[in-house]
């Protein structure tokens, strides 16, 4: 860490906190800001913490801000369970915040984010270096970018009498059909955007093959379908779209390879696969993928993962159910955030096709 990332840290200390706290308790509407990215582990001293949480609870069970009043009531009242030091120390808090202005409300204000992302990348720092010691490199990565992230989100949500329009107006999944009827009448025509598809068989029964008729009719849509492919080669998989938007058959395949041009050439989509060794890749794999296509102008249209349950985990999990329920979550929201459908497999067994409800 440089000298400059050091005095940064520092910059941030007992009085920069202290006046944090009182302009929490003082500002009722940056408290409703603040309040979304401050953990109460950020700020260093205990009767800061105690502060906080009690102005926090207060408005979470009341459902408004505390008054003066109200919280010299609430510090003489719910604080026996702490020790009498800590006690002194928080009526002595509220006393003296109570009897001074502050004088660097802007400053606090603009610096507050800043804080929170610098204690926030503290607490990652720290704990990455447990994860290094596990090889953890996805969960330390997931970890300092969350950090990062921290209050970048600028949607503070819907707002029901602010947005009153927005839910009248008419919503398009637009779904990519599968090219099977009874199949499209089930989900209503297809999958739609930022919806997750999982085709369920046992070993050898054509999951590969499934997903790839899928992308092929995404194809003659005229949508950029994104392919990965964690099990078979990436021109194996090219040979596979080749049969299945030709006709032609995949045994004998070779011999067609001028016709096979002439008519995937006129294709309207385009298609891109990506292959990579089987558990090596993680969501955020994918993820980082995707975000350099957009950044050169490809936008997915549909993107296929074969299959879901060849992704390595980005959080090692004791059951193997449970990390692919936390990998087929993650699936979710990659479609979510890309705006596409998601269409990936799962294995079963014998048993499970005989099942109405398959689980994960």
């Amino acid at each position: 860490m440089s000298n400059s990332d050091v005095a940064n840290f520092s910059k941030y200390g007992k009085a920069f906190q202290e006046g944090l706290v009182q302009l929490i308790f003082e500002d009722r509407p940056f408290a409703d800001q603040i309040t979304e990215v401050l953990d109460l582990n950020f700020l260093d001293l205990q009767y800061l913490r105690i502060f906080v949480d009690k102005v926090i609870s207060y408005r979470g069970k009341y459902d408004r801000h505390p008054s003066v009043e109200a919280v010299a009531t609430i510090l003489k009242t719910e604080l026996e369970t702490e020790d009498e030091v800590i006690q002194q120390q928080v009526r002595e808090y509220f006393y003296k915040i109570h009897k001074r202005e502050i004088t660097d409300v802007e400053f606090i204000k603009e610096q507050s984010l800043d804080f929170c992302r610098k204690q926030k990348l503290k607490e990652a720092m720290l704990k990455s270096v447990g994860l290094l010691q596990s090889c953890s490199f996805d969960e330390i990565s997931k970890t300092i970018n969350d950090a990062l992230k921290l209050g970048s989100d600028n949607n503070f949500g819907y707002d029901y009498l602010a947005d009153f329009e927005r839910r009248f107006v008419p919503k398009h999944r637009n779904p990519v059909t599968t090219g099977w009827g009874d199949m499209d009448k089930i989900t209503g025509g297809g999958l739609g955007k930022n919806e997750l598809g999982v085709v369920v068989a046992p070993t050898g029964a054509g999951k590969s093959m499934v997903l790839v008729h899928l992308g092929a009719q995404a194809l003659r849509e005229g949508k950029t379908v994104v392919h990965y492919t964690l099990e078979l080669q990436d021109t194996v998989v090219a040979t596979r779209y080749d049969s299945c938007l030709t006709g032609y058959p995949l045994s004998d395949i070779i011999n067609f390879k001028d016709e096979i041009y002439d008519t995937v050439k006129d294709l309207e989509g385009s298609l891109i696969i990506k292959e990579y060794p089987t558990k090596s890749a993680t969501s955020n794999t994918i993820k980082a993928h995707l975000a350099k296509l957009v950044k050169r102008g490809i936008k997915p249209g549909m993107v296929i993962v074969d299959y879901g349950d060849l992704l390595r985990p980005v959080v090692v999990r004791k059951e193997k159910r449970n990390e692919l329920e936390s990998i087929y979550e993650e699936l979710r929201g990659i479609g979510q955030e890309f705006g596409c459908p998601i269409v990936t497999a799962s294995q079963t067994n014998r048993k499970g096709l005989n099942e109405e409800v398959i689980t994960m």
